[in-house]
């Protein structure tokens, strides 16, 4: 088994989220619910955030609404851990928006601009 690549994304509470990175396309199970960030890397290697969110990994990373713009913008990668409670998923995923809005339109796919 390869090793597992990860990614800590920093939120703008200054709190750092571990993320599991799989390149695309890549499958879950169903029913696997977590935050999620599609993203590429820049000229200096560095992670850019596509699109920032929460919700079935499943359902997110191969039916995302937003797949034409992500192609458009060059995903390679989706980043993700599971997370239970909806109520935590939505705090951090409006924590990593606040500290990543590159994620918004029209850098990334994020269409709804937080804070």
């Amino acid at each position: 088994m390869p090793d597992t690549q990860t990614n800590e994304w920093i939120g703008k509470s200054g709190r750092a989220y571990r993320y599991t990175i799989y390149p695309l396309p890549t499958r879950f199970s169903p029913g696997q619910p977590g935050n999620y960030v599609f993203a590429k890397r820049d000229a200096d290697g560095h992670w850019t955030p596509l699109y920032i969110g929460q919700g079935d990994l499943n359902d997110c990373a191969n039916h995302h609404q937003q797949t034409q713009c992500l192609r458009a913008k060059g995903a390679t990668h989706f980043h993700c851990h599971k997370a239970g409670l909806e109520q935590n998923r939505r705090r951090e995923e409006i924590d990593l928006l606040l500290n990543h809005p590159q994620a918004h339109q029209p850098a990334g796919c994020n269409e709804t601009p937080v804070g």
